[in-house]
């Protein structure tokens, strides 16, 4: 008997009757002989209407207060779908994340995990029942009540399947899969059957949205496979594990696996900084005190004992790093700081550009023919990531989809999610 571990997106919860078609999924499941664990999210915009209540009635938002407030969205789903399974004759248990035994450090609202004790949940599943987790949240070691940021149900999912040793985590959402870029964007994108850990950590580190990055690093670190699908087709999705399944050589594995944009960044630069030791210590010492975190960084050449600094962020965050480094920079005797919304990040990602020299000149000069500026470059061994205007992304995206046989010569016919 396998375990098999699901996670439903709030689109695949929106509402009575998609809460009802996935309990039929899951009945479906149960009765192939697996034993199941569901983590779902806060139905459909239930999140974001408890953050308009929010600034409705303050702007003042204690993270301790927002952690009580946004965590109460998925234990409203949980309950609701365990009673959809009762419904249908399907026995089963809800909990929060506090009785699953999810244990998290302090940080309110970004919290991680550390500990998942799970006692609980096994024993449900002795008893042969299904379980239902509120996903997003836990408890910290202040006994708190703790969400787990953007994407947290994600990692709830996966880090439950890594405590239980499940067989396989089941990421429902409202894309069949992960393509090869946005179809919204390149309407000839193909959907990738298979994907290794390390591309798809870099895929979602650089702006991909159908998986989480926090669960796709507990996903390699606990070697948990992952299966994204469609809650609406029920069609196989994208499986994303160690290596490529033995049936596929080296040899036809594509160079690029995919192109992500990413236009949620915006650009500092600090203008003027003094070019001596322990300057940038300073600033981003300070920015990651406040749990703020820096993308690509980028230091001009030092003229007359001068240089710029600029680095890219969340636009989430920042109203509080404008602030301090506003303050740092007044403090290290900078000339100013500017910064740039109107930007976005273009990524190619691809296992295959380890052992294929001459992708990142091939990028520039499709870029270059394509008249689009490049602001930033930052690599890795299986990624190029550039930063060009926002006008230009979609530009930017189609030509290079293009230019790296990434086409799929038809276009995705398939319902597709409203862009943020």
């Amino acid at each position: 008997m396998a375990l098999i571990v699901q996670k439903y997106g709030g689109t695949s919860v929106a509402d009575p009757d998609r809460i009802k078609s996935v309990a039929d999924h899951i009945a479906f499941t149960r009765k192939h002989g697996n034993d199941v664990v569901v983590v779902v999210s806060a139905m459909g915009k239930s999140t974001d209407n408890l953050l308009s209540l929010a600034n409705a009635v303050s702007e003042v938002h204690p993270g301790r207060e927002m952690d009580m407030l946004l965590s109460t969205g998925e234990r409203i789903s949980m309950s609701l779908l365990s009673m959809a399974l009762a419904g249908i004759g399907v026995e089963a248990v809800s909990f929060t994340g506090d009785q699953v035994g999810i244990i998290t450090d302090t940080i309110h609202t970004k919290a991680k995990i550390l500990e998942i004790t799970g006692e609980r949940v096994r024993d449900a599943l002795s008893q042969g029942k299904v379980v239902v987790v509120a996903g997003f949240q836990g408890v910290s070691t202040s006994n708190e009540i703790t969400t787990l940021g953007r994407g947290g149900s994600d990692t709830t999912a996966v880090a439950i399947a890594a405590a239980l040793n499940a067989d396989v985590c089941e990421i429902y959402t409202d894309v069949t899969g992960v393509f090869s870029a946005d179809p919204r964007i390149a309407p000839q994108a193909r959907k990738l059957t298979r994907l290794q850990f390390d591309e798809m950590l870099e895929m979602a580190g650089v702006g991909s949205k159908v998986l989480a990055l926090r669960s796709v690093e507990f996903a390699r670190n606990h070697n948990v496979p992952i299966h994204v699908r469609s809650s609406f087709t029920w069609e196989h999705g994208t499986w994303v594990s160690a290596e490529k399944s033995q049936g596929e050589s080296s040899m036809e594995e594509p160079i690029i696996s995919g192109v992500v944009n990413d236009a949620s960044e915006s650009k500092v630069t600090v203008v003027g900084v003094p070019d001596r030791p322990g300057i940038s210590a300073a600033l981003f010492e300070n920015l990651a005190n406040a749990n703020i975190n820096v993308d690509m960084i980028v230091q001009n050449t030092s003229k007359d004992g001068l240089t710029d600094i600029s680095f890219t962020m969340p636009k989430a965050d920042m109203k509080v790093a404008e602030e301090i480094v506003s303050r740092v920079a007044s403090e290290i005797g900078a000339q100013g700081v500017t910064h740039d919304s109107e930007i976005a990040k273009v990524s190619l990602v691809g296992a295959g550009m380890k052992t294929s020299p001459g992708i990142a000149a091939k990028m520039f000069r499709v870029l270059a023919d394509n008249n689009i500026n490049i602001h930033m470059i930052s690599t890795s061994t299986i990624r190029v990531s550039v930063v060009v205007s926002s006008a230009d992304m979609e530009s930017a995206v189609k030509s290079l989809h293009t230019a790296f046989d990434l086409d799929s010569g038809t276009a995705y016919s398939a319902p597709l999610p409203e862009r943020k």
